[in-house]
């Protein structure tokens, strides 16, 4: 028994010399190693790896309990490196920027904005090539805007038009007993439809066939452009899949050359003037963001907050993709408070959430409205309460295939009466009055509790169109009317008034510029979240023997079957009305 005694302390006491020495290394790194940057040669290649790159914002970290790692910035945000590319165009040691083989998990519209800084970037007499094995559909959005575009002879290049598939679970509930109470406002408010019917109906099925043509369109205009190919030719190509091999894929003008990497490679080295037999000096774009975004400083006095809204709404600090009222409002609080600060961008990416939480960020911003001007850009989606959070801005800017409105909210309660009855489990209430139980899932919905949790959908419903129709200056029938829960793309939104024009960030900031008359003026990213170092520690999975369970499941699972169960745990886990996207939007 000793002898058990005395291995098990042993193995306890290597665990801990092991975990204490770990921190060590990372005290000592944060402590002397914060000046490790990149060495850029001459006649560098930028590569733009993006395999990282989800957010528009890397974010700020607060350790209130190690200050000393507090982060200015990680570097990782498409924001960083939208910067970065910027900085390459006029560093005399980079000489062109190489999309190779890149993995892209941007949306149509950050990948808008992506194609323009590069397009900014060739204005400098800089090259930008693309080669891919193999070339998703986004990605050739993205690669289509490079000077030339190789494509691999046993490749594959996709280009067909734009789907997406909704779930539906009436059937499967009517089977198992395992139901979703719904109780909502909005015809087009379809995030609930799939507990409701077995199939898509027509409302919305006529706002996905919208909305999906104003985002395809959008993209096949500056494919067009780029790649100077009529938009009837390029819808052409899509529809008979004119672009199913390399071959047919050149013939057709989608790409360049049809050739294996190293004649990538060595057309890169006639670029840059040097010998086949030589390697040419490369520089990853993270690492040369990261260096941008830590080593930034600010020219000028004067600055425009831009305060980064992105993920699901929620209540609580928040973080990197989830937008918190902690996080949100004291951000919006900092810029108006900071004398350095004369506007506010709000950059919107979210489909919505808690319709509470929307409307405090929204109070947040009629406050700061009254001391400095509120411009908001959106980015991929700003649906729901992103539209509610965004509405009573100066002015909104969006892209053409920007999904936004989506104004409706709902109510969802899980009900498992029928299944527990089926398994012959019973539960009796007592209480003191008829209606102090409020609801139970193990019992049929009260008709009492379903007309109260109604009369507050209507209430919400009302109050969202109202803040709607008195930011846009519109009336609450003209709200109403386009309301309904739609879902729109940001062409079709600035016809019917919920944007005031197209644009992306860059409009969006030199428009509230121009609103406090700045010639010249730097950006501040917030929100800062804080965080307790040793909880992102135990998540982040840094040892092969702590992953996280997510980690796990993912290995087990799979990609796709992890984040369908995500979907669904999602929608189980929605508390009070909430003001969301109608629907989980993968766009194909």
């Amino acid at each position: 028994m000793n002898f058990l005694k005395n291995v098990l302390a042993t193995i306890v006491g290597l665990f801990l010399f092991c975990v204490l020495f770990f921190f060590g290394i990372i005290i000592l790194g944060a402590l002397f190693g914060g000046d490790d940057k990149t060495v850029v040669k001459d006649n560098s290649v930028l590569e733009l790896n993006l395999e990282k790159v989800t957010n528009d914002y890397g974010g700020k970290y607060n350790y209130e309990d190690m200050p000393f790692l507090n982060e200015k910035g990680t570097g990782e945000g498409l924001s960083d490196v939208l910067k970065a590319i910027d900085a390459a165009a006029s560093d005399e040691k980079i000489k062109g920027i190489s999309i190779l083989n890149t993995t892209l998990n941007l949306g149509v519209a950050q990948t808008k904005a992506l194609r323009d800084e590069l397009e900014k970037f060739k204005k400098s007499g800089k090259f930008v090539l693309a080669y891919g094995n193999v070339i998703s559909q986004k990605e050739y959005y993205l690669n289509s805007v490079a000077t030339k575009v190789y494509l691999n002879p046993v490749g594959e290049l996709d280009f067909k038009g734009l789907s997406t598939e909704v779930m539906y679970f009436k059937d499967f509930q009517d089977k198992t007993g395992l139901k979703m109470e719904v109780i909502r406002h909005g015809k087009y408010k379809s995030a609930v439809e799939p507990f409701l019917a077995s199939e898509m109906s027509p409302e919305n099925r006529e706002q996905i066939t919208t909305f999906l043509n104003s985002i395809w369109n959008s993209i096949v205009v500056d494919i067009a452009k780029s790649r100077n190919i009529p938009v009837e030719k390029l819808n052409a190509i899509a529809t008979d899949l004119l672009a199913r091999t390399p071959e047919m894929a050149k013939a057709n003008k989608l790409v360049d050359v049809v050739a294996y990497e190293d004649v990538y490679h060595n057309d890169i080295k006639k670029l840059l003037d040097i010998e086949k037999e030589e390697e040419y000096n490369t520089v990853d774009i993270m690492d040369y963001s990261r260096d941008i975004a830590i080593d930034s400083e600010f020219s000028t006095k004067d600055k425009i907050a831009v305060i980064y809204a992105q993920g699901e709404i929620g209540s609580g600090e928040g973080d990197l993709n989830v937008v918190g009222e902690g996080s949100m409002r004291r951000a919006l609080k900092e810029a108006r408070e900071d004398e350095e600060v004369k506007a506010i961008v709000l950059r919107v990416d979210s489909p919505g959430g808690s319709a509470l939480t929307s409307d405090l960020i929204w109070r947040e911003i009629e406050i700061t409205k009254k001391t400095k001007p509120v411009v908001v850009s959106m980015g991929n989606l700003a649906a729901s309460g992103g539209y509610y959070i965004s509405c009573n801005a100066n002015k909104i800017f969006a892209e053409n295939s920007t999904i936004t409105g989506s104004i409706g909210v709902f109510g969802m309660l899980p009900n498992l009466s029928q299944i527990t009855s089926k398994y012959g489990i019973n539960t009796e209430l007592v209480e003191t009055h008829k209606n102090a139980s409020g609801y139970s899932p193990f019992e049929p919905l009260d008709a009492d509790f379903r007309n109260f949790t109604q009369e507050g959908v209507e209430s919400i419903y009302k109050t969202f169109v109202t803040r709607v129709a008195t930011g846009r200056k519109m009336t609450f029938a003209q709200v109403d009317a386009i309301a309904q829960g739609r879902v729109w793309a940001g062409s079709d939104a600035l016809k019917l008034g919920l944007v005031d024009a197209i644009g992306g960030m860059d409009d969006a900031l030199a428009y509230a510029a121009s609103l406090v008359k700045l010639e010249e003026y730097d950006t501040v990213a917030y929100p800062e979240f804080k965080m307790d170092f040793f909880e992102k520690f135990e998540n982040s999975g840094f040892l092969s023997f702590m992953k996280s369970r997510e980690t796990l499941l993912k290995e087990e699972l799979g990609e796709e079957n992890y984040q369908m169960i995500q979907q669904i745990k999602k929608l189980n886990s929605k508390r009070g009305v909430q003001a969301s996207l109608p629907f989980e939007l993968e766009i194909k």
